[in-house]
Protein backbone atom coordinates (compact mmCIF):
# COMPACT_ATOMS: atom_id res chain seq x y z
CA UNK A 1 0.00 0.00 0.00
CA UNK A 2 1.33 3.58 -0.95
CA UNK A 3 0.10 5.12 2.40
CA UNK A 4 1.84 3.11 4.35
CA UNK A 5 4.52 5.35 5.86
CA UNK A 6 2.06 8.18 6.45
CA UNK A 7 0.03 5.71 8.51
CA UNK A 8 3.13 5.16 10.87
CA UNK A 9 3.93 8.35 10.97
CA UNK A 10 0.18 9.04 11.59
CA UNK A 11 0.32 6.42 14.52
CA UNK A 12 3.81 7.29 16.21
CA UNK A 13 2.48 11.01 16.75
CA UNK A 14 -1.23 10.58 17.33
CA UNK A 15 -1.98 7.01 19.44
CA UNK A 16 -1.19 6.77 22.81
CA UNK A 17 1.35 4.14 24.01
CA UNK A 18 -0.17 1.93 26.81
CA UNK A 19 1.28 -1.40 27.54
CA UNK A 20 -1.24 -3.89 26.80
CA UNK A 21 -3.54 -1.73 24.79
CA UNK A 22 -4.91 -2.30 21.39
CA UNK A 23 -3.19 0.89 20.25
CA UNK A 24 0.26 -0.54 21.25
CA UNK A 25 -0.36 -3.93 19.19
CA UNK A 26 -1.34 -2.38 16.30
CA UNK A 27 1.31 0.14 16.27
CA UNK A 28 3.60 -3.29 16.36
CA UNK A 29 2.11 -4.90 13.60
CA UNK A 30 2.48 -1.60 11.21
CA UNK A 31 6.15 -1.66 12.16
CA UNK A 32 6.78 -5.02 11.81
CA UNK A 33 5.65 -5.11 7.93
CA UNK A 34 8.40 -4.19 5.82
CA UNK A 35 7.81 -1.46 3.13
CA UNK A 36 8.86 -4.24 0.70
CA UNK A 37 5.54 -6.01 0.66
CA UNK A 38 3.39 -2.95 -0.16
CA UNK A 39 4.61 -2.47 -3.74
CA UNK A 40 3.69 -6.38 -3.82
CA UNK A 41 0.22 -6.44 -2.21
CA UNK A 42 -2.47 -7.65 -4.45
CA UNK A 43 -5.53 -5.88 -5.06
CA UNK A 44 -8.86 -6.75 -3.84
CA UNK A 45 -10.38 -9.45 -6.07
CA UNK A 46 -13.54 -11.53 -6.21
CA UNK A 47 -11.88 -14.50 -8.53
CA UNK A 48 -10.11 -17.16 -6.46
CA UNK A 49 -6.25 -17.26 -6.76
CA UNK A 50 -5.71 -21.05 -7.00
CA UNK A 51 -8.11 -21.52 -9.97
CA UNK A 52 -7.89 -20.67 -13.49
CA UNK A 53 -10.43 -19.61 -15.45
CA UNK A 54 -12.13 -21.81 -18.47
CA UNK A 55 -12.14 -20.58 -21.98
CA UNK A 56 -16.03 -20.02 -22.89
CA UNK A 57 -17.56 -22.00 -25.43
CA UNK A 58 -18.34 -20.19 -28.35
CA UNK A 59 -21.90 -20.82 -28.92
CA UNK A 60 -23.94 -19.85 -32.52
CA UNK A 61 -25.86 -17.05 -31.97
CA UNK A 62 -29.68 -17.60 -31.69
CA UNK A 63 -31.88 -16.10 -34.24
CA UNK A 64 -35.25 -15.41 -32.46
CA UNK A 65 -37.97 -17.02 -35.15
CA UNK A 66 -39.13 -15.28 -38.21
CA UNK A 67 -35.95 -13.05 -38.32
CA UNK A 68 -34.21 -12.25 -41.09
CA UNK A 69 -31.40 -14.87 -42.58
CA UNK A 70 -27.93 -13.28 -41.64
CA UNK A 71 -29.21 -11.07 -38.69
CA UNK A 72 -30.26 -7.75 -40.67
CA UNK A 73 -33.10 -6.09 -39.33
CA UNK A 74 -33.54 -3.91 -42.73
CA UNK A 75 -33.66 -7.35 -44.56
CA UNK A 76 -37.49 -8.44 -45.10
CA UNK A 77 -37.96 -12.17 -44.11
CA UNK A 78 -38.72 -14.09 -47.26
CA UNK A 79 -40.81 -17.19 -46.68
CA UNK A 80 -41.34 -19.97 -49.39
CA UNK A 81 -45.12 -21.23 -48.03
CA UNK A 82 -47.11 -22.02 -50.91
CA UNK A 83 -50.25 -20.26 -49.94
CA UNK A 84 -51.38 -16.89 -48.95
CA UNK A 85 -50.83 -15.74 -45.19
CA UNK A 86 -53.68 -14.54 -43.24
CA UNK A 87 -54.79 -14.22 -40.14
CA UNK A 88 -57.44 -16.91 -39.71
CA UNK A 89 -57.38 -20.05 -42.67
CA UNK A 90 -60.17 -21.64 -41.58
CA UNK A 91 -62.57 -18.79 -40.23
CA UNK A 92 -62.11 -16.53 -43.13
CA UNK A 93 -63.68 -17.03 -46.88
CA UNK A 94 -62.04 -15.46 -49.78
CA UNK A 95 -65.68 -15.60 -51.56
CA UNK A 96 -67.47 -12.93 -49.49
CA UNK A 97 -65.05 -9.91 -50.17
CA UNK A 98 -65.25 -7.24 -47.57
CA UNK A 99 -66.98 -3.59 -48.17
CA UNK A 100 -64.71 -1.67 -45.79
CA UNK A 101 -61.74 -2.03 -43.56
CA UNK A 102 -61.67 -0.22 -39.72
CA UNK A 103 -57.84 0.68 -40.27
CA UNK A 104 -56.14 1.48 -43.21
CA UNK A 105 -54.31 -1.79 -45.29
CA UNK A 106 -51.16 -0.46 -45.51
CA UNK A 107 -51.01 -1.42 -41.69
CA UNK A 108 -49.29 -4.71 -42.05
CA UNK A 109 -49.66 -6.87 -38.76
CA UNK A 110 -46.13 -8.50 -39.69
CA UNK A 111 -44.56 -4.78 -39.17
CA UNK A 112 -43.11 -1.93 -41.54
CA UNK A 113 -40.91 -3.98 -44.07
CA UNK A 114 -40.48 -7.63 -42.16
CA UNK A 115 -41.57 -9.97 -44.92
CA UNK A 116 -41.03 -9.57 -48.71
CA UNK A 117 -45.41 -9.68 -49.17
CA UNK A 118 -48.11 -7.19 -49.45
CA UNK A 119 -50.32 -6.74 -46.57
CA UNK A 120 -54.25 -5.97 -48.65
CA UNK A 121 -56.16 -5.73 -45.51
CA UNK A 122 -57.10 -9.36 -45.15
CA UNK A 123 -53.97 -11.07 -46.70
CA UNK A 124 -50.27 -11.20 -47.66
CA UNK A 125 -50.53 -13.06 -51.24
CA UNK A 126 -47.47 -15.39 -52.10
CA UNK A 127 -45.03 -13.29 -54.56
CA UNK A 128 -45.01 -16.62 -56.76
CA UNK A 129 -48.26 -18.87 -57.96
CA UNK A 130 -48.53 -21.73 -55.83
CA UNK A 131 -47.95 -25.06 -57.56
CA UNK A 132 -50.04 -28.14 -55.98
CA UNK A 133 -48.05 -30.88 -57.35
CA UNK A 134 -45.19 -29.49 -55.96
CA UNK A 135 -46.62 -29.35 -52.60
CA UNK A 136 -48.08 -32.53 -52.40
CA UNK A 137 -44.97 -34.25 -53.45
CA UNK A 138 -42.68 -32.74 -50.78
CA UNK A 139 -45.16 -33.31 -48.12
CA UNK A 140 -45.80 -36.78 -49.09
CA UNK A 141 -41.86 -37.29 -49.10
CA UNK A 142 -41.92 -35.87 -45.16
CA UNK A 143 -44.83 -38.22 -44.02
CA UNK A 144 -43.08 -41.11 -45.42
CA UNK A 145 -44.97 -44.37 -45.66
CA UNK A 146 -48.02 -44.60 -43.55
CA UNK A 147 -48.08 -45.90 -39.99
CA UNK A 148 -48.97 -49.14 -39.24
CA UNK A 149 -51.89 -49.84 -36.47
CA UNK A 150 -49.67 -50.36 -33.83
CA UNK A 151 -47.78 -47.38 -34.35
CA UNK A 152 -50.78 -45.00 -34.64
CA UNK A 153 -52.07 -46.77 -31.38
CA UNK A 154 -48.69 -46.11 -29.68
CA UNK A 155 -48.88 -42.16 -30.42
CA UNK A 156 -52.51 -42.12 -29.82
CA UNK A 157 -51.89 -43.67 -26.26
CA UNK A 158 -48.90 -41.18 -25.53
CA UNK A 159 -50.91 -37.73 -26.91
CA UNK A 160 -54.44 -38.40 -26.41
CA UNK A 161 -54.84 -37.39 -22.37
CA UNK A 162 -55.40 -34.33 -21.18
CA UNK A 163 -52.30 -34.17 -19.07
CA UNK A 164 -50.16 -34.12 -22.38
CA UNK A 165 -47.58 -31.15 -21.98
CA UNK A 166 -47.59 -31.31 -26.24
CA UNK A 167 -51.07 -29.38 -26.23
CA UNK A 168 -52.31 -26.28 -28.60
CA UNK A 169 -55.93 -24.83 -27.59
CA UNK A 170 -57.83 -23.85 -30.96
CA UNK A 171 -60.47 -21.24 -30.06
CA UNK A 172 -62.62 -18.72 -32.36
CA UNK A 173 -59.94 -17.73 -34.50
CA UNK A 174 -59.55 -21.30 -35.69
CA UNK A 175 -56.30 -22.04 -37.40
CA UNK A 176 -54.41 -18.78 -37.27
CA UNK A 177 -51.52 -17.79 -38.70
CA UNK A 178 -49.04 -18.09 -35.41
CA UNK A 179 -50.29 -21.15 -34.34
CA UNK A 180 -48.29 -22.99 -37.60
CA UNK A 181 -45.46 -21.39 -35.37
CA UNK A 182 -46.22 -23.32 -32.38
CA UNK A 183 -47.08 -26.09 -33.75
CA UNK A 184 -43.29 -26.85 -35.37
CA UNK A 185 -42.04 -25.68 -32.25
CA UNK A 186 -43.90 -28.56 -30.64
CA UNK A 187 -42.96 -30.67 -33.17
CA UNK A 188 -38.99 -30.06 -32.41
CA UNK A 189 -39.18 -32.65 -29.36
CA UNK A 190 -42.70 -34.22 -30.30
CA UNK A 191 -43.44 -36.47 -32.84
CA UNK A 192 -47.51 -35.48 -32.57
CA UNK A 193 -49.36 -32.41 -31.12
CA UNK A 194 -52.49 -32.50 -29.07
CA UNK A 195 -55.10 -29.69 -30.64
CA UNK A 196 -58.18 -29.39 -28.59
CA UNK A 197 -60.93 -27.45 -30.18
CA UNK A 198 -63.93 -25.28 -28.71
CA UNK A 199 -66.10 -22.77 -29.38
CA UNK A 200 -67.21 -21.51 -33.26
CA UNK A 201 -64.70 -23.48 -35.33
CA UNK A 202 -65.98 -26.90 -33.75
CA UNK A 203 -69.22 -26.36 -36.42
CA UNK A 204 -67.21 -27.78 -38.97
CA UNK A 205 -64.63 -30.24 -37.74
CA UNK A 206 -63.54 -31.32 -41.19
CA UNK A 207 -62.76 -27.43 -42.59
CA UNK A 208 -60.56 -27.37 -39.30
CA UNK A 209 -58.86 -30.79 -40.32
CA UNK A 210 -58.55 -29.80 -43.99
CA UNK A 211 -56.62 -26.63 -43.09
CA UNK A 212 -54.41 -27.54 -39.78
CA UNK A 213 -53.23 -30.41 -42.82
CA UNK A 214 -52.88 -28.28 -45.82
CA UNK A 215 -50.48 -25.46 -44.12
CA UNK A 216 -48.68 -27.47 -41.77
CA UNK A 217 -47.94 -30.59 -43.71
CA UNK A 218 -48.72 -32.98 -41.17
CA UNK A 219 -51.56 -35.48 -40.94
CA UNK A 220 -54.70 -36.24 -38.47
CA UNK A 221 -54.02 -39.19 -37.25
CA UNK A 222 -57.06 -39.18 -34.14
CA UNK A 223 -60.10 -37.52 -34.22
CA UNK A 224 -62.73 -37.78 -31.48
CA UNK A 225 -65.50 -34.59 -31.12
CA UNK A 226 -63.07 -31.96 -30.90
CA UNK A 227 -59.82 -33.56 -29.91
CA UNK A 228 -57.33 -33.70 -32.64
CA UNK A 229 -53.59 -35.46 -32.94
CA UNK A 230 -51.58 -34.41 -35.65
CA UNK A 231 -48.54 -36.21 -36.67
CA UNK A 232 -45.41 -34.73 -38.27
CA UNK A 233 -44.19 -37.33 -40.28
CA UNK A 234 -41.84 -39.93 -40.57
CA UNK A 235 -38.54 -37.57 -42.30
CA UNK A 236 -39.60 -34.41 -40.88
CA UNK A 237 -36.45 -32.54 -40.00
CA UNK A 238 -36.94 -29.35 -37.31
CA UNK A 239 -33.82 -27.77 -39.21
CA UNK A 240 -35.15 -27.94 -42.37
CA UNK A 241 -38.18 -26.26 -40.93
CA UNK A 242 -40.33 -23.77 -43.00
CA UNK A 243 -39.94 -20.35 -42.27
CA UNK A 244 -42.87 -18.68 -40.49
CA UNK A 245 -43.24 -14.96 -40.15
CA UNK A 246 -44.93 -13.84 -36.78
CA UNK A 247 -47.72 -11.61 -36.71
CA UNK A 248 -47.24 -9.17 -34.27
CA UNK A 249 -50.84 -8.08 -33.49
CA UNK A 250 -53.85 -9.31 -34.42
CA UNK A 251 -55.52 -7.25 -37.24
CA UNK A 252 -58.69 -5.73 -37.27
CA UNK A 253 -61.38 -7.81 -38.57
CA UNK A 254 -63.14 -6.03 -42.39
CA UNK A 255 -66.51 -4.64 -42.32
CA UNK A 256 -68.45 -7.48 -44.00
CA UNK A 257 -72.30 -7.19 -45.48
CA UNK A 258 -75.14 -7.37 -43.18
CA UNK A 259 -75.83 -11.09 -41.92
CA UNK A 260 -79.60 -10.43 -41.45
CA UNK A 261 -81.13 -8.51 -43.77
CA UNK A 262 -84.79 -6.59 -42.95
CA UNK A 263 -86.34 -9.16 -46.03
CA UNK A 264 -85.25 -12.61 -46.86
CA UNK A 265 -84.33 -13.17 -50.37
CA UNK A 266 -87.50 -14.97 -52.05
CA UNK A 267 -89.73 -13.91 -48.93
CA UNK A 268 -91.58 -9.86 -48.60
CA UNK A 269 -91.61 -7.93 -45.72
CA UNK A 270 -94.53 -9.63 -44.11
CA UNK A 271 -93.88 -13.06 -44.58
CA UNK A 272 -90.45 -12.61 -42.95
CA UNK A 273 -92.26 -10.66 -40.48
CA UNK A 274 -94.59 -13.39 -39.72
CA UNK A 275 -91.51 -16.16 -39.55
CA UNK A 276 -89.55 -14.28 -37.56
CA UNK A 277 -92.33 -13.89 -34.83
CA UNK A 278 -93.11 -17.65 -35.35
CA UNK A 279 -89.01 -18.00 -34.81
CA UNK A 280 -89.44 -15.88 -31.12
CA UNK A 281 -92.16 -17.86 -29.84
CA UNK A 282 -90.96 -21.51 -30.86
CA UNK A 283 -89.39 -23.62 -28.39
CA UNK A 284 -85.40 -23.71 -28.94
CA UNK A 285 -84.00 -26.74 -30.79
CA UNK A 286 -80.45 -26.94 -28.35
CA UNK A 287 -78.57 -24.60 -25.95
CA UNK A 288 -75.32 -22.77 -26.79
CA UNK A 289 -72.82 -22.01 -24.03
CA UNK A 290 -69.76 -19.49 -24.51
CA UNK A 291 -66.66 -21.40 -25.93
CA UNK A 292 -68.23 -25.04 -25.63
CA UNK A 293 -68.29 -27.62 -28.47
CA UNK A 294 -70.83 -27.42 -31.14
CA UNK A 295 -70.31 -30.60 -33.20
CA UNK A 296 -73.44 -32.22 -33.00
CA UNK A 297 -75.51 -28.53 -33.96
CA UNK A 298 -75.22 -28.97 -37.47
CA UNK A 299 -76.48 -32.70 -37.97
CA UNK A 300 -79.87 -31.26 -35.65
CA UNK A 301 -80.42 -28.16 -37.25
CA UNK A 302 -80.68 -30.49 -40.59
CA UNK A 303 -83.10 -32.40 -39.30
CA UNK A 304 -84.67 -30.08 -38.14
CA UNK A 305 -85.50 -28.50 -41.17
CA UNK A 306 -87.03 -31.67 -42.61
CA UNK A 307 -90.09 -30.98 -40.38
CA UNK A 308 -90.04 -27.06 -39.15
CA UNK A 309 -89.16 -23.81 -41.54
CA UNK A 310 -87.86 -22.15 -38.89
CA UNK A 311 -85.32 -23.19 -35.97
CA UNK A 312 -84.36 -21.35 -33.18
CA UNK A 313 -80.69 -21.68 -31.16
CA UNK A 314 -80.80 -20.19 -27.20
CA UNK A 315 -77.52 -18.29 -27.59
CA UNK A 316 -78.19 -16.02 -24.19
CA UNK A 317 -75.01 -17.09 -23.21
CA UNK A 318 -73.29 -16.79 -26.15
CA UNK A 319 -71.52 -13.36 -27.11
CA UNK A 320 -72.42 -11.25 -30.27
CA UNK A 321 -69.46 -11.61 -31.97
CA UNK A 322 -69.44 -15.95 -31.67
CA UNK A 323 -73.37 -15.91 -32.26
CA UNK A 324 -72.61 -14.11 -35.96
CA UNK A 325 -69.94 -16.02 -36.47
CA UNK A 326 -72.00 -19.27 -36.03
CA UNK A 327 -74.90 -17.86 -37.92
CA UNK A 328 -73.00 -17.66 -41.15
CA UNK A 329 -71.28 -20.94 -40.44
CA UNK A 330 -74.90 -22.36 -40.24
CA UNK A 331 -76.22 -20.59 -43.52
CA UNK A 332 -72.93 -22.38 -45.18
CA UNK A 333 -73.18 -25.89 -43.59
CA UNK A 334 -77.15 -26.21 -44.24
CA UNK A 335 -77.15 -26.19 -47.78
CA UNK A 336 -79.88 -23.80 -49.34
CA UNK A 337 -82.26 -23.66 -46.26
CA UNK A 338 -82.58 -20.09 -45.11
CA UNK A 339 -81.66 -19.58 -41.53
CA UNK A 340 -83.33 -16.85 -39.26
CA UNK A 341 -81.09 -16.81 -36.48
CA UNK A 342 -82.00 -15.24 -33.04
CA UNK A 343 -80.62 -14.02 -29.93
CA UNK A 344 -82.47 -15.55 -26.73
CA UNK A 345 -83.32 -11.86 -25.92
CA UNK A 346 -81.81 -9.73 -28.89
CA UNK A 347 -82.20 -9.98 -32.26
CA UNK A 348 -79.45 -10.04 -34.77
Amino acid sequence: MASLPFLRRVALKTLPLRPGSSHALLLLLLLRRPLSDAAHDPPFSLKSLGRTSKPRRSEARKEPPGSSPGGDPERPVGSDLPFDFKYSYSERSAAIDPIGFREPPRFSPFGPGRIDRTWTGTSAPAREAPDPERAARERDRVLGAPLSEEEVAELVERYRHSDCNRQIDLGKGGVTHNMLDDIHNHWKRAEAVRIKCLGVPTLDMDNVCFHLEDKSGGKIIYRNINILLLYRGRHYDPKQRPVIPLMLWKPYAPIYPKLVRNVAEGLTFEETKEMRNIGLNSPPLTKLTRNGVYVNVVEKVREAFETEEVVRLDCKHVGTTDCKLIGVKLRVCSLNFIIFFFLCCLGC
